[in-house]
């Protein structure tokens, strides 16, 4: 399994026609590339606990994304659903990290290290 992970945080000053923008092209992307496996979006939970003040930049926004292989992470890339999308991310966006995880099983954790 492979995870797409995107950090973000908007831009502050966003307009209700660029929030509609990248809800619309967020929406398009996820309903239209049937190569994702699963999706899950949200908003940062603080804890008030030693990692959050570790935490040197803020993102208050997540989305993780699933995908069977690498080969169906590069269609969800290459989709012109993901070109639409990325187009609006970079122009709403004001700070944002993208991270991409080979996930293990929870049965293969001695091989995590390796």
């Amino acid at each position: 399994m492979i995870a797409h992970v995107v950090l973000f945080r908007p831009r502050p000053t966003l307009s209700e026609a660029e929030r509609t923008a990248f809800v619309g092209a967020l929406d398009a992307a996820l309903n239209d590339i049937p190569q994702i496996k699963r999706a899950t979006i949200g908003r940062r939970v603080v804890m008030g606990r030693q990692y959050d003040a570790m935490n040197t930049v803020e993102f208050p926004f997540v989305a993780v994304l699933e995908f069977d292989s690498k080969a169906d992470l590069t269609a969800y890339l290459d989709h012109p659903a993901h070109e639409k999308l990325g187009l609006q991310f970079y122009t709403t966006s004001e700070a944002a990290l993208a991270y991409d995880f080979d996930l293990l099983d929870p049965t293969r954790t001695a091989e995590l290290l390796d």
